[in-house]
């Protein structure tokens, strides 16, 4: 489920089982000026196929950057990230944790995972809009200026 990658598009997975989250980041991202793509995936088994080419996802571009929230179906977003940071074709791939977890263990977690970046959504739909705005300002503009 995404848009396809163009030339100079950067291909971005969002793993988020939340219908809700999904929609305002694809709408938030929507907004602007860099080239991307989303593909979505809601659990932690469909993220490691997308990630590794595996079940029906043989054809898909290696994402710039991964959305990864950690409180998803089958396999936790740990899961996930330590499966990429184990695999050479994933290991540099940046990931922001985008979770509703503010629990000290989990941040702690995520950076000896090798996190890049992690964000704890807010309730308030105001800053929910800023936070995934700061997001992409920041790491869309970033990875575009290392092509």
């Amino acid at each position: 489920m995404g848009e396809d990658a163009e030339e100079g598009c950067l291909n971005i997975l969002l793993v988020e089982d939340n219908p809700g989250d999904v929609r305002l980041i694809v709408e938030t991202m929507a907004e602007g000026f860099l080239p991307h793509s989303i593909n979505i995936v809601r659990d932690g088994e469909e993220a490691l196929n997308y990630l590794q080419g595996k079940c029906g996802f043989e054809s898909r571009e290696t994402p710039g950057l991964v959305l990864l929230d950690l409180k998803i179906p089958k396999k936790d977003g740990f899961e996930v990230l330590e499966e990429m940071r184990k695999d050479s074709r994933l290991a540099s791939v940046p990931v922001v944790i985008l979770t509703s977890s503010e629990a000290e263990e989990d941040v702690k977690k995520a950076f000896m995972l090798e996190a890049n970046y992690y964000v704890s959504k807010p309730a308030d739909l105001d800053r929910y809009i800023i936070m995934i705005e700061s997001i992409k300002n920041f790491w869309l503009t970033i990875i575009k200026g290392e092509k």
